[in-house]
């Protein structure tokens, strides 16, 4: 057990490790008050989470449940409208929470908007990544308790890979939009890194109460899509597209789907 969830470290770790290099980008891209800009930043990060709904998580746990004898759909779109009401509830309780403690006041509208937007942006990207440090966590462990045998081991360092190649642009989907909106580089880098630190957690976590865990792997999957896709369609592409230059938060979103789709059907 012992060598099991140390293969666990070592895979999810490099995952987490993608996650916080493609967060460390915001170092590198000017920093900018434009609007046009921060709305394109917010295109791209709504086109990888979508892409990351259908290819890294949906047609997964469709694919999972077939193999466990259940129809593919149920537990797909049981997890999909349980994560997207999660969010949801979410929602209201961020803007709640910010009218009690502003005693009822809520003049200043757009300090909960972002406040909404940057917590549940963070929350869903969070959500996404506790299947994949679970799958990569079980992987690893696998091929420790098969005495390092090739196969085995190919196949748990090529989904480390591929995963962790994804994270890239995952983290940076999330540091980039939050410095954008006036969040300094530091923070935007811890929040766009820690959204990633779930996946070592979770793969220990998991290789530790793996019997328990691995049937739950299609709805966890499919709930963190209906997380992921409910941010997207609530707050960033309508935020993508609120003015007169639409048409470049739109291209910011084939970009980011372009991207991320290319990366999950390449290295899936």
């Amino acid at each position: 057990m012992k060598t099991a969830v140390m293969w666990a470290m070592y895979g999810t770790g490099f995952t987490f490790l993608m996650t916080t290099l493609g967060a460390g980008l915001v170092f590198f891209v000017r920093k900018t008050d434009n609007s046009t800009t921060q709305r394109v930043f917010l295109g791209f990060a709504a086109g990888i989470m979508l892409a990351a709904s259908v290819w890294s998580l949906l047609m997964p746990s469709i694919e999972q449940a077939r193999q466990s004898g259940m129809l593919g759909f149920i537990p797909a779109g049981i997890g999909l409208m349980g994560g997207a009401f999660f969010l949801f509830i979410m929602d209201r309780l961020i803007t709640r929470i910010y009218k009690i403690s502003n005693n009822g006041n809520d003049n200043l509208k757009h300090v909960p908007k972002k406040l909404k937007r940057t917590t549940m942006l963070i929350t869903a990207v969070t959500l996404h990544n506790i299947p994949e440090g679970m799958a990569v966590g079980l992987s690893f462990a696998m091929a420790a308790n098969s005495m390092g045998e090739i196969s085995a081991c190919s196949t748990a360092l090529a989904l480390a890979i591929g995963i962790g190649i994804q994270n890239f642009p995952e983290g940076a989907a999330v540091s980039l939009p939050l410095n954008q909106e006036g969040l300094s580089n530091a923070k935007s880098f811890a929040l766009g890194s820690l959204s990633g630190f779930v996946e070592p957690v979770f793969g220990v976590l998991t290789v530790l109460v793996a019997s328990q865990v691995q049937n739950l792997m299609p709805w966890l999957l499919a709930f963190a899509a209906g997380a992921m896709i409910y941010v997207v369609v609530e707050e960033l592409i309508p935020e993508a597209n609120s003015d007169s230059q639409s048409h470049l938060g739109t291209l910011g979103i084939i970009v980011g789907f372009l991207i991320m789709m290319v990366l999950d059907v390449a290295l899936g």
